[in-house]
């Protein structure tokens, strides 16, 4: 199996990977340390020819220009973490259906080579298309794709701690799959893009602000139908730049968000003074004024708020109208 997944037997030590590919050994140690790979002592015969291919790539790429040596650090480590991940799950789907036969080793074989060559190619295919979709955006947006002004947004489970102690294994994963399954099928309807999942919340950002509302609202409301078996889930929107950076984004604009989810009552929706602004067209200084209504939506002004790295902070509830007048 290991020489099927490799390409060859793995007959090289480190020394004549970096021989063979051209490149230092010094270089191939890092690389290997940032993909997250086991290390191996200088003599064992731990690689096979396609390490020598990986190093001779990711040398051309770096001598034409296009990985310097500090992206090269940054996304080896995204690759390695990000296809580790993916491994551990593939490969614990393909145990659990070796050990329902009669020979678990002979089926795993059988799994792997009949499975894997078929999930490689769809992996490829879902690669090109994040990447016309991520071409897409720059194109027609014509920013920066390191940074940009979108609206993101937090949604996160309320009470999961407790719930969590009270699940089996198998009902905990099932519970969050099915948040998680269905956070992403309302996010990419809206155009929005699921940017990362931390157990219990997920972050997503979309470039239009009404659009993260909607998602929003979409959500919680979903966490208050008890027909629904859908968790309860409270939200936080916050509207301005954002520094994007390797399929993640960072700044001021998500660490407010952030600490409004955390503030946000189950079932509700709160957002900062941008997305607020964005979505009400109410450009000026902020009055005392509770409630401010429009055709959509209904905003009521909370309390100022302290929150770790913000003193004073700004925040609304939101509700759609049609929410707000049947209570």
């Amino acid at each position: 199996m290991e020489a099927f997944l490799l390409g060859s037997p793995p007959t090289l030590t480190q020394g004549e990977v970096a021989e063979r590919a051209g490149v230092p050994l010094d270089l191939a140690r890092d690389l290997w340390h940032h993909l997250g790979f086991a290390h191996a002592t200088d003599d064992a015969r731990a690689f096979a020819a396609s390490d020598v291919e990986a190093l001779r790539l990711s040398a051309e790429l770096v001598s034409m220009g296009i990985l310097g040596a500090d992206s090269q650090a940054a996304l080896v480590r995204t690759w390695g973490r990000s296809f580790a991940r993916l491994a551990e799950w593939q490969v614990s789907l393909l145990a659990g259906l070796a050990v329902e036969g009669a020979d678990p080793d002979e089926r795993l074989t059988e799994l792997t080579t009949g499975v894997l060559p078929r999930v490689e190619a769809l992996q490829s295919y879902v690669w090109r298309r994040h990447l016309t979709s991520a071409a897409h955006r720059l194109l027609t947006t014509g920013t920066a794709p390191d940074e940009h002004t979108t609206a993101v947004c937090f949604v996160d489970i309320v009470g999961y701690t407790t719930r969590s102690r009270s699940l089996a294994q198998d009902e905990l994963i099932d519970w969050i799959e099915r948040f998680e399954q269905a956070a992403t099928i309302a996010v990419v309807d809206h155009g929005g893009r699921v940017i990362k999942t931390i157990g219990d919340e997920i972050l997503f950002t979309v470039d239009d602000p009404v659009a993260a509302a909607e998602i929003a609202l979409d959500l919680t409301e979903r966490g208050l139908d008890e027909d629904d078996d859908f968790p309860a889930v409270r939200a936080g929107i916050a509207y301005g730049a954002v520094v994007a950076r390797l399929g993640d984004v960072f700044g001021p604009t998500v660490n407010v968000a952030s600490r409004l989810t955390s503030i946000a009552r189950p079932g509700t929706v709160v957002l900062d003074r941008g997305a607020y602004a964005a979505l009400s067209g109410d450009q000026d200084e902020p009055d005392e004024q509770e409630e401010i209504d429009t055709p959509d939506y209904r905003f009521r002004r909370l309390r100022r708020v302290s929150v770790k790295g913000y003193a004073r902070l700004e925040a609304w509830r939101l509700r759609r109208v049609k929410e707000s007048r049947d209570d």
